[in-house]
């Protein structure tokens, strides 16, 4: 199992400077790093910074974040992928994150749907051939993220094989999954293949895997057992120390039982 340390969160306790994350991931002994968006960050320390440790980047959020729901904002986020592509690339970051947006009102959910396939159909268009490929989000609705269109893991792989494109799947986080009571045998059989990343945290809390109730050793397993074998992503809010705390982490994402 690969661990991509979130250094948005993580090692944010020990230093304010994100190369410094980075350094620190690869002294923890963490596989990959990774974090959310990309313009606001000294982009040429990164890059140092991952040359220097050798750590790959598994990916970062495709900016603008927009609603896609809303076929007004696809002109500007298509626009805006393709700058996020050519970063990507010069990074070596292989996945971008998109989020769905909002429930808007006075839309159907038919249309909202209609909406993100439409757009996905045309950010494939933008990424064929350029080694980087798009994952768009499941979130859930009950804690995190109220309002939100995107809170089913089968909506989106089904949106996901309307597009019908290699260069577009999902990041499927399996502490929002948990949180809106999926089970992940029954959401993702067959369709393990459209994951193109995977997200960690534990609940209550969001915090370390460990300090709360999900059996994450055990649902990660799964993933792996039926194709998945990219990175895990380390999304969550460390309760105190990362590093301190990275060796109970990885007890936890490896016990397979209970």
């Amino acid at each position: 199992m690969k661990l991509s340390a979130c250094i948005e969160w993580l090692f944010s306790d020990a230093s304010d400077d994100f190369a410094e994350r980075i350094r620190l991931a690869k002294a923890a002994g963490l596989d990959a790093v990774e974090f959310w968006f990309w313009s606001n960050k000294d982009l040429d320390a990164i890059a140092a910074a991952l040359d220097e440790t050798g750590l790959p980047l598994s990916g970062f959020v495709a900016e603008p974040m927009i609603a896609l729901t809303d076929p007004a904002n696809h002109s500007a986020f298509l626009a805006g992928l393709k700058t996020s592509m050519q970063t990507a690339q010069r990074l070596g970051a292989r996945v971008l994150i998109a989020q769905a947006g909002d429930d808007l009102p006075g839309r159907t959910r038919e249309e909202q749907h209609a909406a993100l396939v439409e757009c996905l159909k045309a950010a494939a268009g933008i990424l064929e051939g350029s080694g980087v490929r798009l994952g768009v989000e499941p979130l859930n609705t009950l804690i995190d993220h109220k309002g939100y269109y995107l809170s089913s893991t089968r909506e989106a792989l089904n949106i996901i094989d309307e597009v019908g494109r290699p260069e577009i799947g999902i990041v499927y986080d399996l502490y929002h999954s948990y949180v809106m009571g999926e089970k992940i045998e029954e959401v993702l059989k067959d369709r393990v293949s459209r994951v193109l990343h995977a997200h960690v945290a534990d609940h209550p809390g969001r915090n370390d895997p460990g300090h709360g109730k999900i059996n994450l050793g055990k649902r990660l397993a799964w993933l792996y057992d039926n194709g998945y074998s990219g990175a895990v992503g380390l999304e969550y809010r460390p309760d105190g120390s990362t590093a301190d705390a990275l060796q109970k982490v990885r007890a936890t994402l490896n016990d397979t039982t209970g």
